[in-house]
């Protein structure tokens, strides 16, 4: 009777297997400690995922945004132990879940490309080296969010070519004071700018979008993989949605940069359930 949670800010995804190997996945809200406190998780959980569970739980593996320290892990390490008194819990980062979702037991580079970035190396059993992603202003490069930056940047400066432009347009007819509003005074500019990644996807023939992300990509080795220990002889492997979507241009950019490529990966759960129930 097992539990593995990959939580973000806005959704976790929980693995529940029972005692007759049966398993499923359970939805519920976020969870990262950075917004909820441990009486909110407490009321979350008892609301979507208590009922849902039919056994006794006797591990507890939780993986989320937010988990920088241990005063933010007892948050919610505090919430799941009131909840499941009698489950051994693991709290921990959702890098050391992208790590051990991509390398299991053995060495190796687990960088995670979504809405942000980070990335480690990994030993096969602990973090041993991270560069900090610093977000989306100061780094976060080859992210949904930078991707997103970038292509709007050169739309509204008008640098953007005339096709791509009159396409952007009409997809998204958003006026630039809305535009900046949402950016410098809304809440997670972060995830606004990365909606405009689909955008990329579709045109990423046009020579425009296919040179912004490579671009992209190249500043993420450059800025973060390039600081590791022995990074050209180690398998370097990905996980997160701009990763699995632009696989054919990170697999380019490695190439040109004789980097070995691992396993590229949309999220870590099914992987991560293989990993806990065989160690």
């Amino acid at each position: 009777m097992i539990l593995i949670a990959d939580s973000g800010s806005t959704k976790t995804n929980w693995y529940y297997s029972n005692h007759e190997h049966h398993s499923k996945i359970i939805s519920t809200g976020g969870i990262n400690p950075f917004f909820s406190s441990t009486e909110d998780i407490i009321v979350e959980l008892r609301t979507d995922l208590i009922p849902k569970i039919n056994n006794t739980i006797l591990e507890i593996y939780f993986y989320g945004a937010g988990i920088i320290n241990d005063e933010k892990g007892n948050v919610v390490m505090t919430a799941l132990l009131t909840l499941f008194p009698s489950a051994k819990v693991e709290v921990q980062s959702d890098l050391l879940a992208a790590a051990r979702a991509l390398f299991g037991n053995k060495k190796g580079i687990a960088c995670i490309l979504g809405t942000g970035t980070n990335s480690c190396l990994y030993d096969g059993k602990n973090i041993v080296e991270h560069i900090p992603p610093l977000g989306f202003i100061l780094g976060d490069e080859g992210s949904g969010a930078t991707l997103g930056r970038k292509l709007t940047s050169d739309y509204f400066k008008g640098i953007l070519q005339e096709n791509l432009s009159q396409k952007f347009q009409k997809q998204f007819p958003i006026k630039y004071a809305e535009f900046m509003e949402s950016v410098y005074k809304r809440e997670k500019p972060n995830k606004f700018l990365a909606q405009f990644v689909p955008f990329i996807a579709e045109n990423i023939n046009d020579n425009y979008c296919r040179s912004l992300v490579e671009n992209s990509f190249i500043e993420f080795i450059d800025r973060n993989v390039k600081f590791y220990t022995n990074f050209n002889e180690l398998e370097i492997s990905f996980i997160g949605s701009v990763a699995y979507f632009f696989n054919k241009q990170i697999k380019t950019v490695f190439e040109k940069n004789n980097l070995k490529l691992g396993t590229i990966l949309r999220e870590p759960l099914s992987a991560l359930s293989q990993y806990h129930i065989s160690n």
